[in-house]
């Protein structure tokens, strides 16, 4: 549907390329080469999503990556999930807030009088983003109840895409929306702990409000994790697999663990992640999955120690798309 013109990232990687020399900055140019090679070589590749990166608009280097075959696979939080729907129906009435570190308790409260909920320096305005597509998604929960169908959440939302029932509501355009693009390249998306999310809120609400039957209705986390055995499976058979990890928490460490899941738990071969490269701003010295250098994972299974390991300690929102154009210039 896009022409993927690699040109205009051409210019990103020989800038990368040639400032890019030492530190974290050298990481960037090795973590993103080694990337390209990966896929040139015939590698899959799964992305770990946490933080808010649909808010920050990510999906505009996301979904040119996705279309371009350059992501398989897409793990990440509910929020994550449903704040590119947000966006893409919503994004002319989402207000910035450059100055919301000096946000006083009144000014908060007054942006919550206005329906306007912050993340950082951006509010998602609540009517035309969360209750429009509630009120959508709802019909199709039903629709499923009445059936006694039952669906991953994320297919929920691309049944919502593929159906167009939104899609004269846009306010981006489509080629900037990665929840767009996973759709038209069919690559399943894992949501554990969907319910920590707005809509899967709401899910709740409409289940214990007997506006729904059950909630069996949304497939559960367990059921999420069975699909990414097969998805790895499958994907391993013939090719590398790599992992890049955006933050850390519940999307990074559900995912990468299906490998010692298939090897330790169910006494199954198969290939450990061959790349992983992660973007944190987190320390090692907290204990924290979000902060856990590369090689420690090699000793729960999940990577080899001659895999690819890249750690980039910087902010997501600025490295992640210079590294996408960077592949995408190939």
């Amino acid at each position: 549907m896009y022409d993927h013109d690699t040109s205009k990232f051409q210019f990103v990687k020989e800038f990368i390329k040639h400032n890019y020399r030492h530190f974290n900055s050298a990481v960037v140019v090795d973590a993103a080469e080694a990337y390209a090679n990966h896929i040139n070589n015939g590698g899959k590749m799964l992305m770990a999503l946490a933080g808010a990166m649909s808010t920050a608009e990510l999906g505009i280097t996301l979904a040119a990556m996705i279309r371009s075959g350059k992501i398989h696979a897409v793990c990440c939080t509910g929020a994550n999930l449903e704040e590119d729907l947000f966006n893409l129906v919503a994004h002319k009435h989402y207000k910035r807030v450059p100055n919301y570190r000096d946000l006083k308790p009144e000014d908060e409260a007054e942006l919550l009088r206005n329906k306007l909920n912050r993340v950082t320096d951006t509010c998602i305005p609540e009517e035309e983003a969360m209750r429009k597509v509630e009120g959508k998604l709802f019909s199709f929960w039903k629709k499923a109840a009445d059936e006694n169908k039952r669906y991953f959440p994320y297919e929920f939302i691309m049944q919502i895409i593929s159906s167009g029932v939104l899609k004269d509501q846009y306010e981006i355009d489509e080629k900037d929306s990665w929840l767009v693009a996973a759709c038209e390249k069919n690559i399943p998306i894992f949501v554990p702990g969907w319910e920590d999310s707005s809509l899967g809120n709401y899910f709740v609400s409409s289940v214990r409000r007997k506006q729904l039957k059950h909630y069996s209705i949304v497939k559960s986390g367990l059921e999420t994790m069975d699909a990414l055995i097969d998805w790895y499976l499958d994907a391993s058979r013939h090719s590398e697999t790599g992992f890049f990890q955006i933050g850390g928490g519940i999307a990074g460490d559900f995912s990468i663990c299906v490998v010692p899941l298939i090897q330790q738990d169910m006494k199954m071969d198969c290939r450990l992640w061959s790349y992983f490269c992660q973007i944190s701003d987190s320390t090692t010295s907290y204990g924290s999955y979000s902060g856990a250098v590369p090689n420690e994972k090699i000793t729960w299974g999940k990577i080899r120690p001659d895999s690819k390991k890249f750690i980039i300690e910087s902010d997501a929102t600025i490295v992640a798309p210079l590294i996408f154009a960077y592949v995408l210039a190939e």
